[in-house]
């Protein structure tokens, strides 16, 4: 067998290898001393602490007879490591691309098999071997199956699906707003299947409309609930996999005010399932005895304003995703986090209730890396020092002690870990707003390099550059420190006045202002805006999902489109005040919810900026879904104000200036219909503005030939005319 030594690099906090064009997620061997990537549609082996990489599996062994190598988009193991699982000829589903083909290598015999070759090309989801490796069960087409490797004979284990009763996936908004997608599991036996059904009979469907294609228009359905109307109701059934029978699992509740957002056996008879209330407040956690059929409440947890189930920290938009319980004490507790003290911090919850504290202190734990019982120990990301900053900590899995910080303290920026199961292993990646990423293998505890080679230090010198960012804090009126960046021009003479530019999200999903690189960067603007002359700025509102406590992230519960426009337009008009600034040339853009907000600061604020860009805005927060909007704003039925108050639409007669306002015509997030709604309103109150409409692009307005080249055409244009550039 061949050897190969590759090098393996990071960048913006995805692995990777830097012969590969696209990230290939590492995957752990059961030892914790070895992990696997692929690499040019190999399969590689690496072993600590050289991290060689040893050819496993070649293009030649994964080209099925009479076919080309099969492109891997991603890959897994059978518990036993004999068998591979490979993901191939992937087609998005919304977001990612989470339905394709998936082919059986066997490492023995070099044996390659189609998995669902009876069904329909790439509509296979979620495939995973059943713990003994013999069987893949796998959705196709809302239906759930199981396939003998041995035999080939695969059964439906489900009959009903469709596209409005969803087994074993999810629906748009389940899977927009809690990132669930892969809706089934294995018991660990391996004699029973647990999957989530999905009831949309009752959802009404949004229509896209594709006009591009053909001569005669085709209508997009989309089954999406808007804000006000109930949840689609969600159930879990468990499939006795040698009867064939279907229970569904008797938990207490209106399925139509509730929601199911984790599931997950705990032994092979008990599963734990979480439950949210609709309006998102209350959690309970049910342990569900699957013989009997019986659910018991074991833990349960109230806020004022809303509980999140996954937070922006996560990656809830990597393809393997999952919301998953950590277990420890042989399953007997698990690992939970709660804002309960206001602070973000770990507990351990035993199946009677008892809730331990496992981290505490006035600082957020930003997510949980690593756990070892044996040594008492947790690994996790944190900043109590500086919210726009990121770092390795440790602390005592007892809850004994204080957490201590593992990262080197002269190298302050964003760290990113990725930490082998031994615990012995960890990836460690580092950057700062003038540090470009940087990758390294470490040794833990001791946070040493492997290779000094490679190490991160080593690299400093040829990764830094010059400090074009700077970082600072706007104080409001009542107390409240915000944090921001700015890009000054270059050759910047103090003495002149220059135009500014905000970059603006401002809700609970995002936050800008981060001390990583990239950050001052404009993905829209064609040139140098620091060239130019435009100074560029961004600020993080109260409401951002910042590591700054709970009372700072809670703040915006009700108030999406006042408290964040406020906060924004005090900061702007104190940076207006600020002698270099010219307050005759400020604009402001954003995305999405950033797009919301250029709209309230033009329309709430007029005359602050003269310029603003706005694109895939929410307009009226009455079309959005359910899951969201109800979450920060609670219930139209009882708090419509609220909504009235926030969207942009209810203010569009205040317009002054310049307006350029964008939105793709089948965007299934935030619908076209938006648009059309402001548009309307902006036509009656007399108020003129250039609008571009996107055909047939979603949300992110990045598909379709030309259209990333002629979007930043359209913004530099629209900006420097509007917005000169330049010291003057």
């Amino acid at each position: 067998m061949n050897k190969h030594i590759i090098t393996l690099s990071l960048y913006f906090g995805l692995f990777l290898f830097v012969s590969e064009s696209v990230a290939q997620e590492i995957k752990w061997g059961k030892e914790g001393s070895t992990y696997y990537s692929a690499v040019k549609n190999e399969i590689f082996k690496y072993t600590f602490p050289n991290s060689q990489g040893e050819l496993l599996v070649s293009t030649a062994q994964l080209s099925p007879k009479g076919q080309k190598p099969l492109s891997i988009t991603d890959f897994t193991f059978s518990k036993d490591e004999k068998k591979l699982l490979l993901y191939t000829n992937t087609k998005s589903v919304w977001r990612l691309q989470t339905q394709g083909d998936y082919w059986v290598y066997e490492l023995e015999s070099g044996q390659l098999k189609q998995v669902g070759k009876s069904r329909s090309a790439s509509s296979l989801r979620f495939a995973k071997f059943s713990p003994d490796g013999s069987q893949v069960a796998y959705v196709s087409e809302f239906n759930l199956y199981k396939e003998d490797l041995t035999s080939g004979k695969i059964i439906a284990l489900t009959k009903d699906g469709n596209r409005k009763l969803i087994n074993g996936t999810f629906d748009w908004a389940y899977e927009e707003e809690f990132a669930c997608r892969d809706g089934f599991q294995w018991s660990p036996d391996g004699k029973r299947i647990s999957f989530w059904q999905i009831d949309a009979n009752q959802i009404r469907d949004y229509y896209m409309i594709n006009t591009i294609d053909s001569i005669y228009s085709q209508i997009i359905p989309v089954e999406y609930p808007k804000v006000g109307e109930a949840p689609s109701p969600a159930r879990i059934g468990v499939i006795e996999l040698d009867t064939k029978k279907l229970s569904w699992m008797n938990i207490p509740g209106d399925p139509q005010q509730h929601y199911l957002p984790r599931m997950e056996w705990n032994s092979s008879e008990q599963l734990l399932v979480q439950q949210l209330n609709r309006k998102q407040n209350h959690s309970k956690i049910y342990s569900v005895e699957v013989t009997e059929n019986k659910a018991r409440l074991i833990f349960e947890e109230q806020d004022e304003t809303w509980i999140d189930v996954l937070s922006s920290w996560e990656n809830v938009y990597g393809l393997t995703y999952r919301h998953e319980f950590t277990w420890i004490n042989a399953g007997k507790e698990f690992l939970w986090f709660s804002e309960k003290d206001g602070w973000r911090h770990l507990y351990r919850i035993d199946l009677t209730g008892k809730v331990t504290p496992v981290t505490h202190g006035k600082y957020d734990v930003i997510n949980l890396l690593h756990f070892n019982e044996k040594e008492n120990l947790i690994y996790f990301h944190a900043s109590p020092d500086n919210a726009t900053q990121k770092y390795l900590y440790k602390a005592k899995l007892d809850g004994k002690g204080t957490a201590e910080r593992v990262t080197p303290v002269d190298l302050p920026g964003t760290h990113s870990y990725v930490i082998s199961p031994s615990g012995k292993y960890g990836m460690h990646q580092f950057s700062n707003s003038y540090t470009r990423p940087a990758s390294e293998w470490i040794s833990l505890p001791k946070h040493q390099p492997l290779d000094a080679s490679q190490s991160i230090a080593s690299k400093l010198p040829a990764n830094q550059g010059s400090k074009t960012v700077e970082f600072f804090k706007i104080n409001t009126a009542d107390g409240t420190d915000m944090d921001g960046w700015m890009m000054k021009p270059k050759n910047f003479d103090p003495a002149k006045k220059y135009p500014v530019l905000f970059f603006v999200y401002t809700e609970p999903w995002g936050a800008n202002v981060k001390d990583s690189y990239g950050v001052g960067r404009n993905r829209h603007y064609q040139g140098d805006l620091a060239e130019d002359g435009y100074i560029y700025i961004s600020i993080d509102n109260r409401g951002t999902p910042a590591p700054k406590g709970r009372a700072w992230r809670k703040s915006i519960y009700r108030k999406i489109g006042r408290l964040n426009i406020s906060d924004q337009a005090e900061a702007a008009k104190q940076i207006s005040q600020w002698p270099f600034v010219d307050s005759t040339r400020m604009a402001v853009w954003g995305h999405s919810g950033g797009g919301s907000a250029t709209l309230n600061l033009l329309f709430q604020y007029p005359g602050l900026f003269q310029t603003g860009i706005s694109m895939a805005a929410v307009a009226n927060q009455l079309t959005y879904d359910n899951i969201y909007q109800e979450r920060y704003m609670g219930l139209p039925q009882e708090n419509l104000e609220d909504f009235v108050a926030g969207s942009p639409i209810t203010h569009a007669k205040n317009l002054q200036g310049n307006l350029l306002y964008i939105h793709g015509t089948v965007d299934d997030n935030v619908h076209y219909a938006n648009a059309e709604m402001l548009i309307n309103e902006l036509i009656k109150q007399g108020k003129q503005f250039t609008f571009m409409p996107y055909p047939n692009r979603s949300h992110g307005i990045t598909a379709g030939e030309g259209t990333i080249n002629h979007l930043g055409g359209l913004y530099t244009q629209f900006l420097q005319t509007h917005c000169p550039p330049g010291g003057r």
